[in-house]
């Protein structure tokens, strides 16, 4: 495997090959099938004994334990961070002592099947604690690597194993133990596995630091945005740029007094296959991010009848009014297209700078003031009268390009290693690929 401009992974491979003979089976002329080997093996294991599949009761045991020590931290599974104490990430379901005493006991190294396990495999637990009654707890029962199968569990390869053989599995249905016991697991020797997962390992160091260089970036971002506008109740930003330090105090505007402020049609359109895109906020993705082509397509005169009122168009800046409210987005592409009437269409004129304008958006004090403004309805929104009273602080144009320019070349920075982010999250998904055995090859 190649190295990244962050670092080279410590592993060389060989292409596995059929094997030259099969196992004849003892008292019989019948020939078994080839032994099972993935497409990739350390130079190490070539030419070594084939893989088993092994039951996954034969693996791991069913853990049900109900009597926590006092103090235990209540965990939360998730996808993104397995097992996890709720504190440590961004979780605010509330548990009650009563619901507690219920809790099943997870230690360091199990291994938990969620309900969403059916999407994102089996989570693992670094940590000792407690967990909702509703998971089941599994812990490995021979000899092996926890990091081995930590890495297994959430291969998309196991996932197809385990949507293919539990025939009715659904989003909402847990995945019982017994399910689970019936999956044919593929098993290396130890020596094998421990070498696996100290690659796959490596290369999760990799994501992990390229993750922490983005969130810095955004912190950053973050912390100028706090400098370079005026805060909540402020009049005036705390930092000015060198050039801009005696060029006189700011001004505040309601934006629809210098911009345009608008939404297409309410009538939903019908989709066709190949049209003009249609963009909801669902499209909304990155930093600035619209992605017109996987968009809703409708026909040209659904176009021409929606877009009588406002059509969105290069520069002008994109409002959610609903589902992710407040999220802003700047329009950079030529091309035709809609913006849905759950986003409101900001037009600003050539006195002002758009690309400003959405930057102030973005700020602290604005966001604050647009979620005082949401309408607390079940389908939570804000209209467009709102929109157009929000107050703007405005320094003068020269300035507000200057900001604008800040502003644009740290989202320049964030996305370029967002993308490296996303080019090592899918180097190390067709590794696994080709380090463990196919669904297919388990079944040959």
């Amino acid at each position: 495997m190649t190295g990244t401009r962050n670092g080279p992974v410590a592993a060389t491979f060989q292409e596995s090959v059929p094997m030259s003979s099969k196992t004849i089976t003892p008292g019989t002329n019948e020939e078994a099938r080839p032994g099972l080997v993935p497409k990739l093996r350390f130079p190490a294991f070539r030419g070594a004994e084939a893989w088993t599949l092994e039951a996954g009761d034969s693996l791991f045991d069913q853990i049900n334990n109900r009597n926590p020590e006092p103090g235990l931290a209540v965990l939360a599974i998730t996808q993104e961070h397995g097992a996890i104490p709720r504190h440590m990430i961004d979780y605010h379901v509330s548990v009650t002592e009563k619901s507690i005493v219920s809790y099943k006991v997870v230690r360091a190294g199990d291994f938990i099947i969620s309900l969403r396990s059916f999407q994102g495999g089996i989570e693992y637990s670094r940590y000792h604690g407690i967990c909702s009654p509703a998971y089941v707890i599994l812990r490995r029962r021979s000899e092996g690597s926890d990091e081995y199968f930590r890495h297994y569990l959430k291969t998309d390869e196991f996932i197809r194993l385990l949507t293919k053989n539990l025939e009715g599995l659904r989003d909402g249905k847990m995945i019982s133990y017994a399910q689970f016991s019936e999956l044919m697991l593929p098993v290396p020797k130890l020596s094998e596995q421990q070498k696996i997962a100290e690659c796959l390992s490596s290369v999760d160091e990799l994501v992990a630091a390229q993750a922490r260089k983005v969130d810095a970036l955004k912190t950053h971002k973050h912390g100028l945005m706090q400098q370079l506008f005026p805060r909540e109740g402020e009049t005036q930003p705390r930092a000015r740029l060198p050039q801009f330090q005696s060029t006189g105090e700011w001004n505040t505007k309601k934006l629809g007094s210098f911009c345009k402020v608008g939404d297409i049609d309410h009538k939903m359109p019908s989709s066709v296959v190949d049209g003009v895109p249609y963009v909801m906020t669902g499209d909304f993705f990155g930093i600035n991010g619209i992605d017109y082509k996987n968009a809703k397509k409708v026909s040209q005169e659904d176009y021409e009848k929606l877009s009588k009122k406002i059509k969105p168009e290069f520069g002008d800046i994109a409002i959610a009014r609903y589902a992710s409210v407040g999220a802003v987005r700047y329009i950079e592409a030529r091309i035709k297209f809609l913006i849905s009437y759950s986003c409101a269409i900001i037009k600003c004129s050539k006195s002002e700078c758009s690309m400003y304008i959405y930057y102030a958006l973005q700020s602290d004090a604005i966001q604050s003031r647009i979620s005082l403004e949401v309408n607390p309805s079940s389908q939570k929104n804000i209209g467009i009268d709102s929109i157009k009273n929000l107050m703007i602080f405005l320094p003068p144009l020269p300035e507000q390009e200057e900001i604008a320019e800040c502003f644009a070349a740290v989202d320049a920075l964030i996305t370029a290693e967002t993308q490296e982010l996303e080019v090592l999250k899918t180097h190390k998904k067709a590794l696994m690929q080709q380090l463990f055995p196919s669904a297919e090859e388990m079944e040959a």
